[in-house]
């Protein structure tokens, strides 16, 4: 019997990380079967699923504990059923910086229960004025009872408030 992990790893960024990552795995039986890795600010930020044999968590536990040694912090967590998903919806914001573009939309986002399956962000410098824009790209999620629509229609509403384009897809 399988069981599948998802491990949140944050320390300083280092060559031989993720393969030091991938070697505990490897001595467990672990599988390796989806993951976001990225390094910001000098620090290494992952996000990793992996599958293993249920008789294999406790020495997985215990192996990845020693990767403390090295700075690194490790999070486990077993992973739940998810609901299914009826529809996805894909959508770009590009605008001028400002603190709480990301509050306001995932306010609007909250209020219609969709969930975002993912979230990529950055600031981009504005090409003509010389100031800084925000990018975002998000991925959602929608319950059954939510269309496409709707929600663009209710992030429209936002987007003069927030002074930002929206593309979706």
């Amino acid at each position: 019997m399988h069981t599948t992990l998802i491990l949140t790893v944050l320390g300083p960024d280092h060559p031989g990380l993720v393969q030091a990552l991938s070697e505990v795995l490897n001595q467990q039986q672990g599988n390796w079967t989806e993951s976001r890795m990225v390094h910001l600010g000098g620090q290494f930020a992952g996000l990793l699923q992996v599958a293993l044999p249920r008789e294999q968590v406790a020495h997985l536990k215990a192996a990845l504990d020693q990767l403390q040694t090295r700075g690194l912090q490790v999070l486990i967590a077993e992973t739940l059923e998810a609901p299914p998903i009826t529809a996805t919806l894909n959508i770009e914001v590009l605008g001028l910086d400002r603190p709480g573009i990301i509050r306001d939309i995932t306010t609007q986002l909250a209020s219609l229960k969709v969930n975002i399956e993912e979230l990529f962000s950055e600031q981009r410098p504005a090409p003509m004025s010389g100031g800084t824009l925000f990018f975002a790209a998000l991925t959602l999620s929608l319950p059954a009872d939510v269309s496409a629509e709707q929600v663009q229609a209710k992030l429209e509403e936002l987007s003069d408030q927030l002074m930002v384009d929206l593309n979706f897809a």
